[in-house]
């Protein structure tokens, strides 16, 4: 049995740096492991493993913009209704795998996983060759800077995850940037969340967040009146909806990366026997087991 895991999210979330880390755990395991490069426009020099299938092979964003004269998202979309005009080049490169998991690393643009067609048509293909698959969705941890950022991080997952159908993991990532390594009340990490229970609220998305303005009297005063009939809406939709929940990601740390590949491998189902991991303690070190 194959495997392919779509590595998705906003530009700047660490997916490249998420695929590295994923391929080097994989080795480690003496499991075998390929990247495949989705995006057209990726720097050669941005890749710690060379991908053993690149779409640049086939067509890039440059090629797109200096014969067609596109600009970067036009480029980028010729780009993928290219592929899909020649899935027969993807079979053939995927058909040298067996028993292999694919880590495909995929471009930022949002849009490509809300409402373009391209991804469940790439996932169809890959399934009618007869690969498991599932993905993961990655949000910065800067993104719980700003409770409003942060709902339209979740309302993007929640569309990709509508969009494509398949077993879905979401991630927040860079969580070494946020935790502290103290039990100092005194002490937080970039986003002044100390407590577990503000880490919960996040990872497990509580509306109440968005329903009910928090913090300095200026940020209750600069959200207008007119969206609260907005807000509440969007509160009874990801109450109505509850699709998103977030595991957390520190890169720094060996055991948060088995336990985001032990979800993955149950989604798909990947050694059928073995129960996905949960977080450990924050006080060992580790990501707390969200109550």
């Amino acid at each position: 049995m194959r495997y392919a895991v779509l590595v998705t999210g906003p530009a700047g979330a660490g997916k490249s740096t998420f695929c590295a880390s994923f391929m080097t755990h994989l080795l480690a395991s003496k499991r075998t492991g390929h990247l495949v490069n989705l995006d057209p426009a990726a720097a050669p020099d941005s890749f710690e493993y060379a991908p053993s299938i690149d779409i640049k092979d086939l067509i890039s964003v440059e090629d797109a913009m200096s014969e067609l004269g596109y600009g970067p998202n036009g480029g980028l979309v010729y780009c993928f209704e290219y592929l899909l005009q020649n899935m027969d080049w993807l079979e053939e490169e995927v058909g040298e795998f067996e028993d292999d998991y694919l880590i495909i690393d995929c471009p930022g643009q949002i849009e490509l996983y809300t409402h373009h067609p391209f991804l469940p048509t790439l996932v169809r293909n890959l399934q009618r060759l007869g690969m498991r698959t599932s993905a993961v969705y990655l949000l910065e941890s800067q993104f719980m800077e700003d409770k409003y950022k942060f709902f339209s991080g979740v309302l993007s997952a929640m569309s990709a995850m509508v969009n494509l159908e398949i077993p879905w993991v979401n991630v927040m990532s860079k969580m070494d940037l946020v935790l502290p390594n103290t039990e100092d009340p005194a002490a937080g990490g970039r986003n002044g969340l100390r407590t577990r229970r503000n880490i919960a609220r996040y990872l497990d998305p509580d509306p109440l967040l968005l329903a009910a303005p928090h913090g300095s009297g200026d940020e209750v005063n600069s959200v207008n009146p007119r969206f609260h009939a907005l807000n509440q809406a969007l509160v009874q939709l990801i109450e109505d909806h509850p699709l998103v929940t977030f595991l957390p990601l520190d890169l720094t740390n060996p055991n948060s990366i088995e336990n985001v590949l032990s979800h993955i491998d149950y989604s798909m189902q990947y050694g059928e026997d073995e129960e996905p991991k949960e977080p450990r303690d924050l006080d060992d070190g580790d990501f707390a087991e969200m109550e």
